[in-house]
């Protein structure tokens, strides 16, 4: 499918000569001969790509009006102004504004299709990011039977029909975008925009110019994030991360439903769900003074706590399957042949959580095409680092005595399988060849209660 292309020119004659141009070269054109016209096209349906002349029927920058406006409903659609009577102030202010390209009349053939290919393809290859993204985020699901898991699931059932601000906490790697995503996608803001910004790479310069936007001098405007989530959910990663000055402003804004952008005098009002996360500990921050304890208790009126995979391994086989079906899908590959009774799964303590066992299946998905299990397990002990593994028990068992090394063994062991085979003391006595009464007593005078 061809890119469409709004051509914008007051003058019929180059108006029809870019049309003509273009369409020789596959291109979809639609027409605007005003100002008037253009923002009926503009609002009818925004195009993949607008060329658009500097002065037309309103006045002499009316063409600038229109790509501020092109940029207001979409930042990504490329805008190459043209102008009769340009000079280099003009096309550097138009440039600032967001414009992909300013082209001189009277221009070659070739430099305006270059140019209108360049920006096709820097659009084109946006949507497909976009599409990606929404492929990674949008289409996971929320994967698990572990209590903890089914807590989350439980919490986010419960928000579907509220407003409520959310607190979710867990560390990094397990998931806490995808719960934040997954409320949005069930909420009643479902349709409205998600905004992401991450505390901890904001410019540390220019916090409260992406939070709450600015106005320059000469009346344009930048976005911040709290407008550009308008009516959706702005979600707050790592907002342990903010300064103390901006958190107070922050708290303002919780407070008073509206803000000012920097160097502004309007006050905006505020109609945003916000979601807030952090890896760290929360109270330890407001304990050390890095964070506000007023702030926190407004954020939190709904927290979530999302556990490390190694405190729930028995969702390991679940997410094997799950990402390994997922990968091969969007690969156009065959479903890699896990293992999911491999035991360096439950081993691995898992530092980097459900992302880092995401990466490794990705890794051995296409690096074990056409393998054998044994083949992919030995790629699976090639990928983990042994670090917070089992080995360092077993070097530490030698430095005990032979009862208590074999004890230290038995528990390790036995509390591996438990987990593996999800509690299960039928399933786990099979396994490692037992009477269910006899693992029950081992259990018992090896102090091991249950799953952690």
């Amino acid at each position: 499918m061809s890119s469409e292309i709004l051509v914008i020119d007051d003058n019929s004659d180059i108006r029809e000569l870019i049309s003509g141009i273009l369409k020789d070269k596959g291109f979809t054109v639609r027409e605007a001969a005003n100002f008037d016209q253009a923002i009926v096209e503009i609002n009818k349906k925004l195009p993949d790509v607008a060329i658009i002349d500097v002065k037309l029927d309103k006045g002499d920058n009316d063409g600038i009006e229109l790509l501020e406006k092109i940029k207001k409903k979409d930042d990504d659609i490329p805008v190459i102004m043209i102008s009769g009577h340009a000079n280099v102030q003009m096309a550097i202010d138009s440039l600032k504004l967001g414009a992909f390209e300013f082209i001189q009349k009277p221009f070659s053939s070739e430099r305006l299709i270059n140019f209108t290919n360049r920006a096709a393809e820097n659009i084109n290859l946006k949507k497909e990011k976009i599409v990606l993204e929404s492929k990674l985020f949008h289409s996971y699901d929320i994967i698990g039977h572990s209590q903890s898991i089914e807590k989350v699931r439980t919490l986010i059932n419960k928000l579907r029909n509220t407003e409520s601000r959310i607190f979710i906490t867990g560390p990094a790697g397990s998931g806490k975008e995808l719960v934040a995503r997954q409320i949005h996608k069930q909420s009643v803001r479902s349709k409205k925009p998600f905004v992401v910004v991450n505390g901890a790479l904001l410019d540390p310069h220019k916090y409260e110019q992406e939070l709450f936007g600015s106005e320059n001098l000469n009346g344009t405007i930048n976005y911040g994030f709290f407008e550009n989530a308008k009516d959706g959910t702005l979600l707050i990663d790592e907002v342990s991360e903010i300064p103390l000055e901006t958190q107070a402003k922050i708290l303002r804004v919780l407070i008073d439903q509206k803000f000012r952008r920097v160097n502004g005098s309007v006050e905006i009002n505020v109609n945003v769900r916000i979601i807030s996360t952090t890896s760290k500990s929360i109270r330890g921050e407001i304990d050390k003074g890095n964070f506000r304890e007023d702030l926190y208790h407004r954020l939190n009126v709904v927290p979530i706590l999302l556990s490390p995979l190694k405190d729930r391994t028995e969702d390991i086989p679940l997410l094997l399957n799950y990402f390994s079906k997922k990968i091969a899908e969007l690969n156009g590959i065959n479903q890699a042949k896990l293992d999911t009774n491999f035991d360096l799964f439950y081993k691995y303590h898992w530092p980097g959580n459900v992302r880092e066992l995401r990466n490794l299946v990705e890794r051995i998905s296409i690096l074990s095409i056409n393998e054998n299990s044994n083949s992919i397990n030995q790629l699976v002990r090639d990928s983990l680092t042994y670090k917070n593994t089992s080995t360092k028990i077993e070097d530490n068992v030698l430095s005990f005595p032979l009862k208590e090394a074999r004890e230290k063994f038995e528990k390790d062991y036995l509390a591996s399988q438990l987990k593996k085979h999800k509690g299960n003391i039928s399933k786990t006595a099979e396994f490692v060849g037992m009477e269910r009464s006899a693992l029950h007593r081992k259990l018992k005078s090896l102090g091991i209660k249950g799953l952690n």
